[in-house]
Parts: C-alpha cells; structure tokens; sequence
C-alpha cells in the first residue's frame, strides 16, 4: 500500500517574468507622468536611475529601449514648438498611461458588466437580467422566450394535449441602465506645486484613472475634463498627461459656470461635477474682463460667490462632490458650507487615498434612483 501524504508546500515568491523592455516601461510609463509628457526630461531620469539602480545590462541598454518604443509605436518624430525635432510620445501611450493610473488608483474596482450601470427601474431596454416574468401586454414580441414559454405549456396543458395561451408567455426582464455625465474640474492654480509639495501629478492620475474607467467599462457615460486657474477651459482626455500647473490664482466660480454649461448640454437626467483642488477660491473675473484676486485668507466677495454657484447647481440637480487636498481647519469650513449649498459631499483627504474616494463617489452616484 502506497503511503500518500497530503499536505502543503511552501515555495519562494518568484515574480511574474518580464522582460527588459517590460521593467523600463513601467517606469518610464511613471516618469513620463511627472515630468508632463516630456520625453527627453523623463529619458534623461531614467538614465540617472539607471546609473543609481543598475536597471540594464551590456545586453540591453537604455538606447535598445529607445528603438523599441520607436518600434511599438510608443513614440515617433515631431517637430517641437521651437521648430527643432525631437521624440514625443503617441497616443498609444497616451492610453497606456490612463491604464497604469487605473490600475494604481482603481486596482480594487468590483467586477461588473462594462459598460452600464443598473438601476432599480425595469425596462424595455435590450440589457437583460437572466430573470423571467409573465407577458404582460405591450411588451415586445422578441422579448419573449420561446424555450421557458413553451415549458410552461407542458406544465400547465400537459404533453398530451398541447396548447400555448397567453398566460404560458413569459419574456426574459430587462433593466433599465442609467447614464452618467461627469465633469471633472481640476485646480492647476500655483498652490499645486507651492512649498516644494507636487500636488498635482496624483490629481492627474485620479483623472486619467477616472477617464480610463469611463472609456472601458463606462462607455455609455459621458466625461469632460476642464481646468481652473484665473479663468477656466476644457481639455481633451488625450491631454491629461501633459497638464501643467500655471502662474494662476483659483476662479473656483469659473470652473463652476463651464461645468454646468457643459452639463446643461447633456441629454442624461444623471448629472455630476467632481472637483479637485487644494487652495481656497482666490480669483473672480469681473464683467469688464477684469479680475478681482485675493490671496489673503477667505475672501467674503469670492465665497459667497462659490455659494451662489452650489446652490445654482442644486437647482438643476447637478451634485457637486469636493475633494479638498488640505487639512486648514478655515478651509474645511468654506467647503463645508459651499456643500451644504450644494447639499453636495465633500471629502478631506490627502493624496492617497483621493483616487480611492473618487471611485467609490462615482460608483454611489451611479446607483442613485431616477425619479
């Protein structure tokens, strides 16, 4: 008799294998987001981590890696704004840079059907549940499951004397799917970079995470991305590795009034503004073109202005949910009432858990009723 012994045995962790190119792509992938899509910046980091870290060998060189990004359509000749040539990057990694962000930041997402978002209503849309119910009259003819229907009839009639009635119909449910239109507002005032602190390479993650999640699983939904300085203007998804923060003060009011005009244009009934930011409203422009700027603490004209807008978008039934990357007990006071304006939600957060929140804010939102 063979003497069988179970049990279990305990190995190393190896690694997943990946190749040369495969290590220095990850990393690349994450230089090119910090130094905002600038190839030569992110090459010449790269080199000086090479030299710290010994990331190649004789046998593959940061040069070999060069060609094969040329050679995977990773990047490719263009003309820079100085009329010089150079390496840039293309679109394909462009959206190789949305996927690592969501990898990072939504890398605990729930499984789900991509693509839509259920709702409590039935319908009479072509996104099925597995479930049945009786016919009831108006439903399509399609809809009708032949197999379950002519089951019930041999149930109900017997084999022996077959007859299909109305009441042996049943059709396969339906559930309504919601649509969601998002606009994503990010903050590129100066406070961004300000004390040394880079705030804003994580809040572009957030938003080519958030982009990607949308273009994959979302498809149905809509996202506008737009930025907020001394004045406010929408940006393609394409363009979020390259953000820059600027010289800029903070029009929170701004971004406001070109988040709701763009939503306003929106056929969906569900309708959202996500804001990032990390300073205080500092800015309004006024109606000469002029602007009224104030850095000095919270400015009573600025704020009641930000308030004005909340509540605006309350109106239209547009919630407003704020990410404030700051812990100033003053500051936490202004988002509060700004949300209760709104009747919106706020989060006070650092930078690490900002993705986090966002996806699960959306994913709420997403399941809220339509009435």
């Amino acid at each position: 008799m063979n003497d069988v012994r179970k049990g279990f045995i305990f190995k190393n962790y190896e690694a997943p294998y990946q190749s040369p190119f495969e290590k220095l792509f990850e990393i690349f992938k994450e230089l090119i987001t910090f130094t905002s899509g600038d190839f030569d910046e992110a090459i010449d980091w790269l080199r000086q981590l090479d030299k710290e870290y010994k990331l190649t060998t004789e046998d593959y060189t940061i040069d070999d890696f060069i060609e094969d990004l040329k050679k995977k359509g990773y990047i490719q000749e263009r003309i820079k704004p100085d009329g010089k040539g150079g390496m840039a990057i293309t679109s394909k990694t462009e959206q190789a840079i949305r996927q690592r962000a969501l990898n990072q930041i939504f890398g605990k997402m729930r499984k789900g059907n991509s693509g839509n978002h259920k709702t409590k209503i039935k319908g009479n849309s072509d996104d099925t549940t597995g479930e049945f119910r009786n016919y009831q009259y108006g439903d399509s003819v399609e809809k009708i499951s032949v197999t379950e229907s002519l089951k019930n009839a041999q149930i109900n009639h017997g084999i022996g004397n077959f007859n299909l009635t109305e009441d042996d119909l049943v059709v396969e449910d339906s559930q309504y799917k919601a649509q969601m239109s998002t606009v994503l507002m990010i903050d590129i005032s100066h406070s961004m970079i300000l004390y040394g602190e880079d705030r804003i390479t994580p809040a572009k993650k957030v938003a080519m995470a958030l982009a990607e999640l949308i273009i994959t699983r979302y498809p149905k939904d809509t996202l506008d991305v737009i930025v907020f300085g001394n004045d406010a203007w929408p940006i393609k998804i394409k363009d979020l590795p390259y953000l820059q923060v600027g010289p800029f003060h903070t029009n929170t009011v701004a971004g406001l009034q070109l988040a709701m005009d763009i939503l306003r244009r929106k056929r969906n009934s569900n309708k959202q503004i996500f804001m990032i930011t990390d300073g205080k409203p500092s800015c309004l422009r006024l109606r000469d073109g002029t602007y009224y700027k104030n850095s000095m603490g919270l400015d009573p004209h600025i704020t009641h202005k930000c308030y004005n807008m909340a509540a605006q978008a309350r109106k239209l039934n547009i919630p407003i949910t704020t990410f404030m990357i700051a812990s100033d007990p003053y500051l936490q006071q202004f988002v509060e009432n700004f949300s209760e304006s709104n009747q919106g939600k706020a989060y006070y957060t650092g930078l690490d858990g900002l993705g986090e929140m966002i996806f699960e804010d959306y994913e709420a939102n997403r399941k809220k009723r339509i009435r």
